[in-house]
């Protein structure tokens, strides 16, 4: 289930930004009877470098990563820490 819930937050945060780097961690295992677990969700680590941050403050970065998951924060994701950044120059 696991390597299910990484491929399909790979596969929406690809289609949404075509990231130049993205990196996903199931961190699930550190959370071992913490309510989410419990109900069956995962804690996951995001790391996204896209053209399509440039000019967005990191707000509205992480707004565009939720926004891009949809349903998945609801019914997969319980924890999601996010690191999303433009391209460096």
């Amino acid at each position: 289930m696991t390597a299910h819930r990484v491929m399909l937050i790979r596969s929406r945060l690809e289609t949404a930004f075509s990231p130049v780097e993205l990196e996903i961690a199931d961190e699930s295992h550190l959370h071992a009877g913490h309510a989410g677990a419990r109900e069956g969700k995962g804690h996951f680590r995001v790391k996204i470098v896209a053209e399509s941050f440039a000019g967005k403050g990191r707000l509205e970065r992480h707004r565009m990563v939720f926004a891009a998951l949809g349903e998945l924060m609801q019914t997969d994701i319980h924890a999601l820490s996010v690191t999303a950044a433009p391209p460096q120059s």
